[in-house]
């Protein structure tokens, strides 16, 4: 059977520093533009006790 490599496309092709900066700007672009989920404090003790849950 013949194996084929297939070529890293895309984020996978780009290193880590590289895929951060992007996800960076993207985040940034989202909060600047009004689009990006704002936390309350209420909702953020809500998923750290949904997070400790699950690691037990």
């Amino acid at each position: 059977m013949l194996k084929i490599k297939k070529s890293k496309r895309g984020f996978a092709s780009m290193g880590l520093k590289k895929r951060r900066q992007i996800a960076s700007l993207g985040g940034k672009m989202a909060h600047k533009r009004g689009k990006a989920h704002k936390w309350n404090s209420k909702e953020a003790a809500m998923a750290g006790k949904k997070s400790s849950r699950k690691k037990k």
